[in-house]
């Protein structure tokens, strides 16, 4: 992979064409932010404080199209869909796009795999402000067509 531009899934969305702004980490976990880190980190060791204090209290998450608006909503969403269901996340990618940390994670857990593929891959959309999650978006892209 070329070191200056964001992962070939990633490049199949507009937010992520490759510029030569954009900075790609290998997988690294080092050179995310530390609220992204932390919430990865917390996802995998299934530590619901540490997850929790990852957002602001304003803080946005998208979710399989499904919007959680505020600390409490975004909190129950992590309680339920993160916690409860076991989910792991294997970073397999990541990169830094005009404020948007990108990072691609195999995910794994006790959720219904069932029409899912293996490995599942999605790609999560941060924003953070003030060392907090602001913003978190979860897709399973597709695979660009071109």
């Amino acid at each position: 992979m070329n070191s200056t531009q964001p992962t070939p899934s990633a490049q199949s969305t507009p937010s992520a064409q490759s510029t030569s702004s954009a900075q790609s980490t290998s997988s690294a976990q080092s050179t995310l932010p530390a609220a992204v880190e932390s919430y990865i980190n917390a996802t995998n060791a299934f530590d619901a404080t540490k997850l929790h204090e990852s957002f602001a209290e304003d803080a946005f998450v998208n979710d399989a199209r499904r919007e959680f608006w505020g600390k409490d909503a975004v909190q129950r969403w992590l309680d339920k869909e993160i916690l409860a269901d076991h989910v792991t996340m294997a970073v397999t990618d990541s990169c830094e796009h005009q404020g948007i940390v990108i990072v691609h994670a195999a995910m794994n857990g006790d959720y219904d795999k069932t029409g899912l593929p293996d490995p599942l891959i999605l790609t999560h959309y941060f924003t953070v402000r003030d060392d907090r999650i602001v913003t978190l978006i979860i897709i399973h892209n597709e695979p660009n067509a071109a």
